[in-house]
């Protein structure tokens, strides 16, 4: 699967340029708004000044470190902090291919399109291994494409595009196969806050020195833009993801990282709440709609998106541009995500036009 431009930029300017009201539908931005102590930290650290305005350590603040290690069960060395959940999965990845342990990576079909873009660009072979039908990833799969040459395997969960919740089963099943290889499991867990299912297992309940956890707070705390990322390593790969994070990024920035550090340690639990229960109503409103639209659609597990299958109308681009310009509702054309999806177009829920959204699908195909 060649990657070279991020289609969501492409769909978000058709969407942004249309000549008609259109309910953005493509990117996961959410739109909740952040819990009061992000701009508490950030009036906080405006008035500090001085030593704290200057590069912050490349592996993150220490404070902010010893928090996240202290939510995750892990030792603080093992943290490092990063520009992103992007880099923090640019890291994982590139570490396993530079450790001469082969130059395959395994990730699903659907994927999340900056896997296999990754890949390209630090010199790895994709390898794709399909899902059932509602996300779930069969273990057997995996171990059946992974041999001496698999230098990586990357999922995430919650999973983006199926909302799928993998099992701790599964979880344990995917280490096992990274150990008998010799591949680092990436684990990519950025939406672990909306899982709907109260099962949610993280890959560090594993003891293993083949995982790699990578998170962002991003959609955690709302904050986007802030760029404020994690990845936990195995003891062993520590030292060179900190110097390759240094070479690439020096550090991260330190607005963000202090915000982030207070309000993780000021937000109140009903924050993530009520987070979640807002997107399983819109899960639910959005999904009704579709079955009036006579479309298929996934029921996600967690994350905030629904994929949608509609009568004669594949997911291309070229149909979720016409969706835009004749329903003004854009999503994310399904090939973007792998062949398995290509007849699906996915929507992001996080936009309080769901309902708006909703109505003009419903209008459109009904």
């Amino acid at each position: 699967m060649e990657y070279q431009e991020p289609l969501f930029f492409r769909v978000m300017q058709w969407a942004e340029r249309a000549d008609r009201d259109v309910v953005d539908m493509v990117s996961g931005n959410p739109d909740w708004g952040s819990p009061p102590a992000i701009s508490e930290g950030l009036h906080e650290y405006a008035d500090l000044g001085g030593d704290a305005f200057q590069y912050a350590p490349s592996p993150g603040l220490d404070d902010l470190r010893e928090e996240i290690a202290a939510r995750r069960g892990v030792d603080a060395d093992r943290v490092v902090v990063t520009n992103g959940g992007g880099m923090a999965n640019t890291l994982g990845m590139a570490r396993a291919l530079e450790r001469d342990a082969g130059d395959e990576v395994i990730m699903t079909d659907p994927v999340y399109p900056y896997y296999p873009g990754k890949t390209t660009m630090l010199g790895g072979e994709q390898v794709f291994v399909p899902t059932e039908r509602d996300g779930s990833l069969d273990p057997a799969d995996v171990r059946d494409a992974a041999g001496e040459n698999t230098a990586c395997i990357i999922v995430n969960t919650p999973n983006n595009p199926t909302g799928k919740v993998y099992s701790e089963e599964t979880l344990r099943e995917l280490v096992a196969i990274a150990e008998a290889v010799d591949a680092l499991l990436v684990v990519d867990e950025v939406y672990d806050h909306f899982d709907f299912t109260g099962e949610f297992t993280s890959a560090l309940t594993f003891d293993s020195p083949n995982v790699v956890v990578t998170n962002s707070f991003s959609k955690t705390f709302a904050i986007t833009g802030f760029r404020v990322g994690y990845a936990v390593f195995p003891e062993a790969h520590v030292d060179a993801a900190i110097s390759r994070n240094m070479l690439t990024n020096v550090s991260t920035t330190r607005p963000g990282q202090y915000a982030v550090l207070h309000a993780l340690r000021e937000t109140d639990p009903d924050y993530y709440a009520e987070s979640r229960a807002l997107l399983e109503n819109r899960v639910d409103a959005f999904t009704a709609a579709l079955d009036e639209a006579g479309a298929e659609y996934s029921t996600p597990d967690g994350a905030f998106y629904v994929l949608a299958k509609f009568p004669g109308f594949p997911g291309t681009l070229e149909n979720v541009r016409a969706l835009i310009e004749d329903a003004g509702v854009a999503g994310m054309p399904g090939t973007g995500f792998g062949e398995s999806k290509a007849e699906w177009i996915r929507f992001a829920l996080v936009t309080p036009r769901v309902d708006d959204a909703a109505a003009r699908l419903t209008d459109y195909f009904a």
